[in-house]
């Protein structure tokens, strides 16, 4: 399935966010919720991943570069 390059920002934020949501309860120390949460990132972060590629190989981009190039959009923000 084609995504648009909005399509894989919004895929890396959810990610993000999961991650951060991860990180909190893990300091928090809930293994069970820390457990879920983990899930919930690994899930989403793969997702991204696949869409990342898919896109750089319908684009005939280089991978790396779109998923830097997501990141940057992300990440930094103005």
């Amino acid at each position: 399935m084609a995504h648009t390059f909005e399509e894989l920002v919004e895929k890396q934020r959810a990610a993000d966010q999961a991650h951060a949501t991860a990180q909190a309860l893990r300091a928090k120390g809930d293994p069970p919720a820390y457990e879920n949460a983990w899930q919930v990132w690994r899930d989403l972060a793969q997702d991204v991943q696949g869409a990342v590629t898919v896109h750089a190989k319908e684009r005939g981009a280089a991978r790396a570069g779109v998923e830097l190039e997501v990141k940057r959009a992300v990440r930094h923000t103005e």
